[in-house]
């Protein structure tokens, strides 16, 4: 019976915390090096190699049948990749794909997805698959002893471990992929822009990332949207190995209407159409009428937006879309890879080609050893087989009578074992082709063959000028033009809600008690709106829908709300108070809209005042902002909207009958604050509230001014109140007897005159 003392004795004990942490990292590694990141060599990973392999082995040539992807599926799993099927077939499905894989590795047959819906391929077991052309790049010198082998996972077979790729498929078809701790994201590039990089690289190996930026301009998708990044921008993610880079979607007008023709990588069209149409649907996108999806198999991307009417800017429109939708789209740059020593890390565009290059290099080095190899076995073969020819009779004597012909052989003509060998693997009918010209004509092929492999071997220079020409053929016959333009473009921006909103005439309508509504048209009679019990029409202003409606309160605070958003005019309309957050002890009687650039002069009861524009009376806060400072005891008059500055002229006129003119331009221009002191009103009177300011217009020069007091009037023309001129800030001049009570003053210029003057 065992001892239980001596039972636990040859397990090994191991604390915790460090066995937890060599695991995890041995797990990390292998998700880094066996899964997630493509090797610099070939630009593959572990399960795309394999894939590719697989289907070399089962001969599905780009010129051979294709087979049933469950085939290839069950080959990879069974021989080289234990893994789930499903996962395996969706690595081949991406690189069948072309509108993910920039040069596709397969060329699949059935259902393989659509740009709309990239998952959306029929199962394995309806779909087949082959090679493409592009696909020999990788595979076409796999049996040269070009690459190391290895065994499967229980060692039955061997495969390789890197495939021998004739150009950089690192960056032609990119990479995507997460690991632990690390990520990568290699964008494709277009093939001759890739060459003409290694060819120059070859040539100048000190070339750093600004030098071959002059060959390859950017990212090259499989996707006609353009990449509007800037060049520089894009200069400095070769230079540091990562970044980012904006694509937009191409479009062109047709017929009035915007037709998009191509959208970013990975981008669905339904996916674009629903974000556009929620738009529309909630009111936010007016400028656009209809919205149509005319793709078909002829144009795979055929987006047609139909603007409201021809006054539409589309340009700002389209820049609205690219702001708000996924027409354009911002695509991380990393370019983390394993490098020749087997090692995870981000390059720079001239590393990755520099390792890629010291790859292909040793390939080519590797093929022509492997083929002066062979070349020196022949002539070797040859040299024995003309011995032979020289003497056919005495080798077929000898051949019969010895016991062991090989022996014979080698000792009667000094020949080698693989000579003797060669001679006896001939068949009868074989002998009458050995001729000495055929054989002298081999021979010389072949040594002239191995004189030129020996110096391209011994010649680095020769060597690089073999590569090079290698790599200017494969561009010649796989390469093909850019297909994502680059173009620099201005940086898209979503339009303001009053921006989108279609300019049409509107009236807005403020009553007493601080309702507000908007209706259509300028023809509205505010006085003959129905209004709630008790309340009134207070101030209304004439506008349009895709402006603003400016409210000034009673302390001197003013808010801003859009126009389209306000209650119709056929109902009561709403409170402000729902919408502002007004002071307790404030009222809003002011209500003013226009342009923001429109001038205004903003003046108090206590007589002052100051120019503005519009604009710096908008607010976004629901509490406003404090535009004028008001003295204790005073008002803020309604904001009057100036048409020439320059010219005009100030009336201003006290609740004591005190009248003063002076030209506009005396006031200062300020965003806010209290202004300059506009007519002289002593402060006791004003806390008194015995005396303020409580009219106040502006009228061009030659323009008659009428002042009424009650049912009194007097139309004074300029000869007569040009006595009421002075200096702004003077105590103002008093109106005659019986007019000191004024309600109302009115300028009529001279072209509103008409004949009757």
């Amino acid at each position: 019976m065992t001892n239980p003392s001596t039972l636990f004795d040859s397990i090994e004990r191991q604390p915790l915390a460090e066995f937890t942490e060599k695991a995890y990292l041995d797990y990390a590694m292998y998700v880094i090096l066996d899964r997630a990141l493509p090797h610099v060599g070939d630009g593959l990973k572990p399960v795309q190699r394999r894939i590719v392999y697989a289907m070399s082995e089962l001969g599905l040539k780009a010129s051979s049948k294709p087979k049933k992807s469950a085939r290839t599926v069950g080959d990879v799993l069974g021989k080289f990749h234990p893994h789930g099927d499903s996962a395996c077939y969706e690595a081949m499905v991406l690189m069948a794909q072309s509108f993910t894989y920039r040069y596709p590795l397969i060329d699949g047959q059935g259902n393989w997805g659509s740009p709309d819906d990239p998952k959306s391929f029929a199962a394995m077991r309806y779909t087949e698959a082959r090679l493409t052309a592009y696909a020999d790049v990788l595979l076409s010198e796999l049996g040269q002893d070009t690459v190391d082998w290895q065994p499967n996972f229980d060692g039955t077979l061997r495969e390789p471990c890197r495939l021998p790729a004739r150009l950089p498929n690192i960056l032609l078809n990119g990479a995507a992929g997460i690991a632990v701790g690390m990520a990568t994201d290699i964008p494709p590039h277009n093939l001759r822009e890739v060459a003409a990089a290694c060819v120059h690289l070859l040539e100048h190996p000190d070339a750093a990332a600004d030098d071959l930026c002059a060959f390859i301009q950017g990212p090259d998708l499989p996707t006609a949207a353009e990449i509007i990044t800037p060049r520089e921008e894009l200069k400095e993610i070769y230079r540091t190995g990562g970044g980012s880079f904006r694509l937009r979607a191409a479009w062109e007008r047709e017929n009035g209407d915007i037709v998009i023709r191509a959208l970013p990588h990975q981008v669905s069209g339904a996916r674009v159409i629903e974000q556009i149409a929620a738009q529309m649907q909630a009111k936010k996108l007016p400028l656009v009428a209809d919205l149509r999806d005319e793709s078909d198999h002829e144009e795979p991307t055929r987006i047609v937006i139909v603007p409201r009417s021809n006054r539409v800017d589309v340009d700002q429109l389209m820049g609205h879309l690219f702001a708000t939708t996924d027409l354009e789209r911002t695509y991380r740059v990393n370019f983390n890879l394993i490098g020749l020593d087997g090692r995870p890390r981000v390059c720079r565009l001239d590393e990755i080609l520099s390792q890629w290059l010291t790859f292909r290099i040793e390939t080519v080095r590797r093929r022509l050893r492997h083929r002066l190899d062979k070349v020196e076995d022949r002539l070797h073969v040859l040299e024995g087989l003309y011995i032979a020819f020289l003497n056919i009779d005495e080798v077929i004597a000898v051949i019969r009578q010895a016991d062991e012909p090989r022996q014979a052989l080698m000792e009667r003509f000094g020949l080698t074992q693989r000579q003797a060998e060669a001679i006896l693997e001939l068949r009868l009918r074989q002998l009458s082709r050995i001729e000495e010209i055929e054989l002298r004509r081999e021979q010389e092929k072949l040594a002239a063959e191995q004189v030129d492999l020996a110096r391209t071997l011994g010649s680095e220079k020769r060597l690089r000028t073999l590569v090079r020409r290698e790599i200017e053929a494969d561009a010649e016959t796989y390469g093909d033009a850019r297909r994502s333009p680059v173009v620099e473009r201005r940086e898209a921006q979503a339009l303001k809600e009053v921006d989108i909103q279609p300019a049409e005439p509107v009236t807005v309508v403020l009553s007493r008690k601080g309702w507000i509504r908007a209706a259509k048209g300028h023809e509205v009679d505010p006085e003959k709106l129905s209004y709630r019990a008790g309340d009134g029409f207070q101030a209304m202003a004439r506008g349009k829908s895709n402006q603003l409606a400016v409210l000034l309160d009673t302390t001197g605070r003013s808010y801003s709300l859009p126009a389209h958003g306000l209650a119709s005019a056929r109902s009561q309309g709403e409170p402000i108070s729902g919408r502002l957050q007004l002071p307790p002890e404030a009222r809003v009687p002011h209500l003013l809209m226009g342009s923001d650039e429109m001038p205004l002069l903003i003046a108090s009861s206590a007589g002052y005042g100051f120019i503005c524009q519009l604009g710096h009376l908008v607010s976004k806060n629901r509490g406003g902002k404090q535009v004028l400072t008001l003295p204790e005891g005073a008002l803020p008059l309604p904001p009057v909207p100036l048409a020439d500055p320059e010219r005009e002229l100030i009336v201003a006129v006290t609740s004591e009958g005190r009248m003063l003119i002076f030209p506009v331009r005396h006031l200062p221009e300020l965003a806010r604050g209290k202004g300059n002191k506009i007519i002289q009103i002593p402060p006791k009177r004003l806390r008194e509230g015995k005396e303020s300011m409580i009219l106040l217009d502006v009228m061009a020069p030659d323009s008659h001014l009428t002042i009424h007091a009650g049912k009194r009037f007097l139309t004074l023309k300029p000869a007569y109140w040009a006595d009421f001129s002075g200096q702004r800030g003077l105590r103002g001049r008093l109106l005659p007897r019986g007019l000191q009570r004024v309600n109302r003053i009115v300028a009529v210029a001279p072209e509103q005159r008409g004949l009757k003057l």
